[in-house]
């Protein structure tokens, strides 16, 4: 675990690695709202629940959690992370922690929740089992995670991913720790579906396709643009292909 540096400014911003966002970056507004949409999902499944966040991250979906959870802790690796989150965020209780051995008693939790975190771990079956080992009786676990055919579609598995997952995957992994499991998708909406209509390519691709410093206005003010509600997150019980989603949502109970 890294050390506790010897002086902490928690309004400095975090260091962008590729993989992590966090609120107020103009270059990560699309990714941002991204994420928020999946944490809004979530929180339709855990209201009045103790909630565990695994691999919390800046923590703010963790803090936004807190809105309807009874209860709310934020857990990640990097003590750094996990300091900033605390300061910035009171209303959750924020722990510095291996995803794999988490220092959490026994159906310590009714839900837990874990975005965009399983395709950076090195033993996923681990931390499925610890999920399994923290969740009280009837509890949930809900994993999202890049829908590998639409992430990766050229199969080059991105650096920072030690798994990608398309969704039979996804299915079958989760499935070795827990009995019934629901999957949905995160999708564009029309908005966003017009702009890849005109750019003849998805919108992602369009981001990575240059540095941020160099995208053009238009560019720049279309990913300011960008917001929570222009995302849709549809399940299998809609007839939806998942194959086509940008994320997968695992939905998981023992």
């Amino acid at each position: 675990m890294p050390e506790t540096p010897l002086s902490f400014d928690a309004n400095e911003p975090l260091p962008l690695t590729g993989e992590r966002t966090a609120p107020g970056i103009r270059e990560e507004n699309y990714w941002f709202q991204r994420h928020v949409v999946a944490y809004d999902y979530v929180a339709r499944h855990v209201r009045g629940a103790r909630v565990l966040d695994a691999g919390c991250g800046e923590g703010y979906g963790t803090d936004r959690l807190s809105a309807v959870a009874a209860e709310t802790t934020g857990v990640d690796l990097e003590e750094p992370v996990i300091r900033r989150a605390a300061s910035r965020y009171p209303r959750a209780r924020f722990d510095a922690a291996n995803l794999v051995s988490l220092p959490y008693g026994d159906a310590s939790f009714d839900a837990v929740v874990s975005l965009q975190v399983i395709e950076h771990l090195h033993s996923p079956q681990e931390f499925l089992a610890e999920c399994a080992r923290v969740l009280a009786p009837g509890g949930v676990l809900i994993v999202s995670t890049p829908n590998r055919l639409t992430f990766s579609p050229d199969g080059v598995r991105n650096p920072f991913h030690t798994f990608e997952f398309a969704p039979d995957e996804l299915r079958a992994t989760m499935a070795q720790q827990f009995g019934s499991i629901e999957l949905a998708g995160t999708f564009h909406g029309a908005r966003i579906r017009l702009l890849e209509m005109m750019l003849r390519k998805p919108f992602p691709e369009r981001l990575i396709a240059q540095p941020a410093p160099e995208w053009p206005a238009w560019l720049r003010a279309a990913v300011s643009s960008v917001r929570a509600t222009d995302f849709a997150i549809r399940g299998e019980s809609r007839g939806q292909r998942l194959e086509r989603s940008l994320d997968l949502i695992a939905v998981a109970r023992r």
